[in-house]
């Protein structure tokens, strides 16, 4: 496979058309031979076999180094193509159609990348953003703690400084990927007298550092994708703090914003669903569908779908036109959570006894299959599917979270009374 990358566009003003046209070229040039014909012409078995035979590390490389895997971000540190959202869209089309491997680096990509690009250092951005988009360097987020899930600033993971460094101490729970990652996004407490928004710093911790601990939790379908980290006097370098000390909860916040829209945006009905459907290609695996109540389940699957999809087509405008991340990612979020849910059951009902067995597959704790591989079209895979869709209304934010942050900060409604808010946090009772 050849490893040329493109030159980086740096004319704002070139077109849809012409991004569709250069995107192609430079995946003619780079895919296996018969890639693109065999997607173009529907032969699914060409495709598959070339698939199965690519390097996915080495392709994910190559991706990440031709700016194609993260467009938006900025190209002078390596990993971007400097492209607004609405020239990445028109890149992101050509790359959903041709079934391109993405890293299933999400959380590092959608969340820790654009974080890093809105409050780190010019130091952290050279470092740390070129090895996230080529897939070398996994991410994980250290938000969640035993005793702080939904309130996230009620956290108790201390952080103390010791001249040029800071001591770490504390468990976080629920986080994904962290047995594969390289970096954490931390944020701890660095003064526990202050009110609990206003006494939080964020880090970039290094996951395999001395005394961190990661204990990962199995799921219901058998893998292992979340964990619990323990910390036990871990140092990390001031010059991986990300804002200033005691802003952590401005700059999470960012992260927070970003998280909702990385599993939730535009893209998120673009990959594999009910066993590699979306609501459509499930009408189409099932035609004719006889019974009237399933019929009806499927028509209202392939109207949320669209509305999920034109929210989503709202976001991206306002982000083009110049605006950050902000609450409307929560409205997908909440949308596409308990849709892909109503999706997977609509999906295993239609399989009916078959959709009740599931041959294991060999997903030991630490295994990753469902997010390095395609998803194949098989009953077993729609059983998982449907498994793993239960977290969908817990991760990334509750839908109960997610109808809060709506009626506050969208609807306008006034915030549930908190009489901690402005409490030195150390008086604040809490679950321990």
């Amino acid at each position: 496979m050849a490893i040329d990358t493109p030159a980086k566009i740096n004319d704002g003003d070139i077109t849809a058309d012409a991004l569709r046209d250069q995107t192609r070229s430079w995946l003619a040039s780079v895919l296996p031979e018969g890639w693109m014909e065999a997607v173009d012409s529907g032969d699914t078995d060409t495709y598959s076999k070339l698939r199965s035979a690519l390097s996915y590390n080495d392709w994910c490389k190559t991706l990440g180094e031709s700016g194609y895997a993260t467009p938006t971000w900025p190209a002078e540190y390596g990993a971007g193509l400097s492209l607004n959202p609405g020239q990445a869209r028109s890149v992101n089309e050509v790359l959903n159609h041709y079934r391109v491997p993405r890293p299933f680096n999400i959380i590092g990509i959608g969340m820790g990348g654009p974080t890093l690009i809105a409050c780190g250092t010019e130091e952290q951005k050279m470092q740390l953003l070129r090895p996230l988009a080529t897939n070398e360097e996994i991410w994980c987020q250290l938000f969640s703690e035993p005793g702080a899930g939904s309130d996230v600033a009620g956290l108790a993971t201390r952080a103390v400084r010791d001249g040029d460094e800071w001591i770490i101490n504390g468990q976080k729970v629920w986080t994904t990927l962290a047995h594969l990652s390289r970096w954490g996004m931390l944020l701890a407490r660095t003064d526990p007298d202050s009110p609990k928004h206003r006494g939080l710093s964020y880090f970039i911790i290094d996951m395999q550092a001395p005394g961190v601990d990661i204990r990962p939790l199995v799921q219901i379908t058998g893998d292992a994708e979340f964990n619990e980290v323990f910390m036990d006097n871990v140092r990390i370098p001031d010059s991986m703090r990300v804002g200033p000390e005691g802003d952590g909860w401005r700059v999470a916040i960012t992260t927070l914003m970003n998280e909702r829209i990385a599993l939730s945006g535009a893209g998120s009905l673009a990959g594999d669903a009910a066993g590699g459907s979306t609501s459509e290609k499930l009408i189409a695996r099932h035609r004719p569908v006889s019974d009237l109540g399933s019929r009806q389940r499927l028509a209202q699957l392939f109207i949320d779908e669209r509305l999920i999809k034109l929210n989503n087509q709202r976001a991206a405008e306002k982000r083009r036109s110049g605006g950050e991340a902000g609450p409307e990612g929560s409205i997908t979020k909440l949308m596409q959570a308990e849709f892909n849910q109503r999706l997977q059951k609509v999906a295993i009902d239609l399989e009916g006894p078959g959709g009740m067995a599931w041959e294991g597959q060999g997903t030991e704790p630490g295994a990753m299959a469902g997010f390095v591989s395609d998803v194949a079209n098989n009953r077993s895979d729609i059983s998982r599917t449907f498994l793993r869709a239960q977290a969908n209304t817990i991760e990334g934010g509750t839908s109960n979270i997610m109808r809060n942050i709506l009626g506050e900060r969208v609807l306008g409604l006034p915030k549930e009374f908190d009489d901690s808010r402005e409490k030195a946090w150390i008086d604040v009772p809490r679950s321990v």
